[in-house]
């Protein structure tokens, strides 16, 4: 039986993530990095795709599992008859391989254990070939090589290595796993017996530099940590999950690659790494936004590439059951091809926000945002996909104009604050005329609310970021009664949904989906801004209640179910949260 989504935790090494369950099992590693192919993929299929396990023989009565403080060292503990026994698991900070160590300790008594050691190449289809070199095994097939080194005696059968021994208390048993490309020389092995405390350290001084005062200190701090972990070092570029395909609904066909970086996540993450005092990565950011839209400002993509790859053609994995048979497993985002307009105000407001926030102008920063909002002053008319990636016509959505009026604001403020040149009074117009249009045409007078696109009479939580984005006052009765809309009409079991599907008219998918969080911590933001700050507070707090054990967070909640689902960990909820501490931090006490 698959484990929950929930029963997993990250380790990783700024470069990819390895998904560890309670189990003790890793059922997902893509190397060398976030998008690459996986090696370990039976948490999307089955043990035939690839795992490497350490557990107890006997039965497991209890497990208990923790990170080491502010660190991605996780500590997974099994109480048996026999005693109790620890997994210690982290991947040690980058020098030039992805490596994972796993030390075993004994804790109390004499715990029989078993490791068992399955890759398979190219998420889970191909079967490596096997060889021992001295006190080495190593596994390849095609680009792609590990090596994995133990202090135990390994069997091999069946293309499956296993080991089976005993520890007492204070015993230790370790193994490193170095990948390493095929036609290299493996490198030079490290001391896993000394890599936790060393990855401990590393993480203890980076989430040290954290300068965040507010409320909810402890999960900021892990949110913070998991955008770390979740961001590919060499470029800069930060993943919206590190998995693909994990359901948004069981069993149905939502299911997407996020293991790519999204421009509608740039100004919060800006945001969230400024605000804790992460000043370089938050630069590293910046500049790979800059980077990826630089060009022609018709070929803005809503996603890119790790390194700002444009092609991140989508086809489907066959050969792999899906989670909880939820199928198909899709490799490669055809989202990317979409026309958002919304992405176009991210990316201005992002610079304008580096600015205001102290960051160094970058070069040429400018210069491609002048490009960027000329085009959209010919283009901001046009329908497009909307937020949410339909797959389905295209709208008049009011996020999309909304995010279309806050490119011209920064731009105009760009200008008039910070002394940029630019023809101001075009760029003043046209703000003008995108408030009036989405106050004409996109807002509901008789029910008080704005709609999810022109002549609609359906919402869209994306309308909560109208005060966030400083379209409207939170004092706005527009604002309140879009608030209160969608209390009425998209919150199901206390959280709030994104949309309601209509087949026909927005969306080509089969309906069902939990509940979005980020939109969830939205509605905190508005309710702090209205002036609700108890509501606000205590929605904040059932949202905490969804975390797992470890403080990480999915994409959705499926409140039905009461689990968590849709891809894991989510960049964009835990950014949300950091969001939403800050704004309850400013509007009261924790």
């Amino acid at each position: 039986m698959a484990l929950r989504i929930e029963d997993y935790a990250l380790i990783g090494d700024t470069h990819t993530i390895a998904l560890v369950g309670t189990n003790g099992s890793i059922d997902w590693l893509c190397l060398p990095r976030f998008d690459a192919p996986a090696c370990f993929a039976s948490l999307l299929g089955t043990a035939e795709n690839g795992f490497w396990d350490i557990a107890p023989r006997a039965e497991v009565v209890r497990t208990r599992r923790r990170y080491r403080g502010p660190t991605l060292v996780l500590e997974t503990e099994f109480e048996t008859g026999h005693g109790a026994a620890r997994v210690v698991d982290c991947m040690p900070p980058w020098r030039s391989h992805s490596r994972i160590v796993r030390v075993v300790e004994g804790v109390r008594g004499e715990v029989p254990m078993r490791m068992r050691f399955k890759p398979r190449f190219d998420y889970g289809r191909s079967r490596p070939w096997v060889s021992q070199a001295g006190d080495a095994l190593r596994v390849g097939a095609g680009p792609d090589a590990l090596e994995l080194r133990s202090d135990v005696p390994l069997r091999g059968h069946d293309f499956q290595q296993t080991a089976e021994f005993t520890v007492g208390p204070g015993q230790r048993v370790s193994f490193l796993l170095t990948a390493y490309p095929s036609w290299e020389a493996p490198p030079a092995p490290i001391e896993p017996g000394t890599a936790p405390d060393e990855t401990e350290e590393w993480w203890r001084e980076w989430s040290g530099r954290s300068t965040y005062r507010g409320g909810w200190a402890e999960e900021v701090g892990r949110s913070l940590i998991t955008l770390k972990a979740l961001t590919y070092a060499p470029t800069g570029g930060i993943v919206a999950a590190p998995t693909t395909s994990l359901p948004e609904f069981l069993g149905g066909v939502r299911n997407w690659d996020y293991r790519y970086c999204w421009l509608r996540d740039a100004v919060f993450t800006l945001d969230a790494l400024m605000s804790a005092g992460y000043v370089e990565e938050a630069v590293s950011w910046r500049d790979w936004v800059l980077r990826a839209v630089a060009g022609d400002p018709e070929d803005l993509q809503i996603m890119y590439g790790l390194g700002g790859e444009r092609r991140l053609d989508e086809y489907e994995l066959g050969w792999l059951s899906g989670y909880e048979h939820s199928r198909p497993v899709r490799v490669g985002n055809a989202a990317s091809g979409q026309r958002q307009l919304d992405v176009y105000g991210e990316v201005l407001d992002t610079v304008f926000r580096a600015r205001q926030l102290g960051m160094p102008p970058a070069p040429d920063g400018w210069s491609v945002i002048q490009r960027v909002i000329e085009w959209l002053e010919t283009h901001w008319r046009e329908p497009d996909e909307g937020i949410w990636e339909v797959r389905g016509p295209k709208r008049h959505f009011v996020h999309s104009k909304v995010m279309a009026w806050v490119a011209a604001d920064r731009t105009v403020r760009a200008i008039e604050e910070m002394g940029l040149d630019g023809p101001v009074e075009r760029f003043r117009q046209m703000r003008a005329d995108i408030h009036a249009e989405v106050c004409r045409e996109g807002y509901d007078a008789g029910r008080n609310t704005f709609t999810q696109y022109y002549g609609s009479a359906q919402l869209d939580a994306a309308l909560l970021l109208i005060p966030q984005v400083g379209f409207l006052p939170a004092s706005d009765p527009r604002v309140v009664g879009t608030v209160e809309a969608v209390q009425r009409e998209l919150v199901q079991d206390g959280f709030v949904m994104r949309y309601i599907p209509d087949m026909e008219a927005a969306d080509a998918l089969p309906p069902g989906e939990g509940a979005f969080l980020a939109c969830s911590f939205w509605l905190v933001n508005d309710l702090a801004l209205i002036g609700r700050h108890r509501e606000a507070q205590d929605l904040f707090r059932r949202l905490l209640a969804l975390q797992n054990d470890v403080g990480l967070f999915a994409e959705e909640y499926d409140p039905g179910l009461q689990r968590l689902v849709g891809n894991f960990p989510q960049a964009f909820t835990h950014l949300a949260l950091i969001s939403s501490a800050k704004a309850l931090s400013a509007s009261g006490p924790a």
